[in-house]
């Protein structure tokens, strides 16, 4: 099981850094004029994220498996580990911020020259790939340059109740699978409880702000020199999701417990 929890924890590291780091790619579309292309790119990170957690899910639900046969096994803990995957990905992509603004703005570039993407793949020459060391850039946070960026305290807390529910909805199912054996099927395909929730949340809340902020970044000079910040200040808030997601794990899956009890 080690091995595996290995994986597994490798897996959803990619998976949060491939998500968090989509902000950079959005912001460098819109620093270059390009939104359209980045978004393009975006959709790119989103698949291999979507890759990875094709295999990490089912490796996750070998845990599960496990626990019914060895019965000292701790289903929690390893869940919990995983979790704890999460917030690493999410702060390793915080760190590559800043470099991954200036790469994803030299492939917008490049790739608007070359018309497609397999078509740019192939003229990238070794040369290229040292070059982009030039790129790297380090991280530079004040917690003072957050302070008047007119983003509401209720938006900031949302985005962080919908990332721990995301990160928490595909483990509590299985948990909550293991906690009753008798509907293990029903509880283990009842993800969609939990993340239902967080996608209303993200479609009312969420979406639309983000969308305007990038909006009003697109046709106003000072605005999108704070974007990067906003930007920033919201893969905070989604590393404390993530950690908040510890506190739901549990909860979560009696939720889905019971609800599958009641109405299936």
């Amino acid at each position: 099981m080690v091995n595996t929890l290995i994986l597994v924890f490798v897996l959803t590291m990619i998976i949060h850094t491939a998500e968090t780091l989509s902000y950079s790619i959005r912001y460098a579309g819109v620093r270059v004029n390009k939104l359209a292309v980045a978004l393009s790119l975006v959709g790119i990170v989103v698949l291999v994220s979507r890759t990875a957690n094709l295999i990490q899910a089912p490796m996750t639900a070998n845990f599960v498996d496990y626990a019914k046969h060895e019965q000292t096994f701790d289903l929690v803990r390893y869940l919990r580990i995983s979790l704890l995957a999460s917030s690493i990905g999410t702060i390793i992509a915080i760190a590559l911020f800043p470099t991954f603004i200036n790469i994803s703005a030299r492939v917008i570039a490049r790739l608007e020259l070359a018309g497609s993407l397999p078509k740019m793949l192939t003229n990238v020459t070794i040369s290229q790939l040292k070059n982009t060391t030039k790129y790297i850039k380090k991280p530079k946070v004040k917690l003072s340059q957050f302070r008047y960026l007119g983003i509401s305290k209720r938006f900031l807390f949302i985005n962080i109740v919908v990332t721990a529910f995301y990160s928490v909805g595909v483990l509590a199912s299985l948990y909550a699978a293991h906690l009753w054996p008798d509907h293990a099927t029903t509880a283990s395909q009842a993800s969609g409880l939990i993340n239902g929730i967080a996608t209303i949340l993200l479609t009312i809340f969420i979406d639309p702000q983000l969308g305007l902020i990038t909006d009003k970044a697109l046709h106003d000079e000072e605005q999108r020199k704070q974007l990067g910040k906003i930007y920033a200040l919201l893969m905070t808030t989604r590393f404390l999701g993530t950690l908040l997601a510890q506190v739901f794990l549990v909860p979560s899956a009696y939720f889905i417990g019971w609800m599958v009890q009641v109405f299936f």
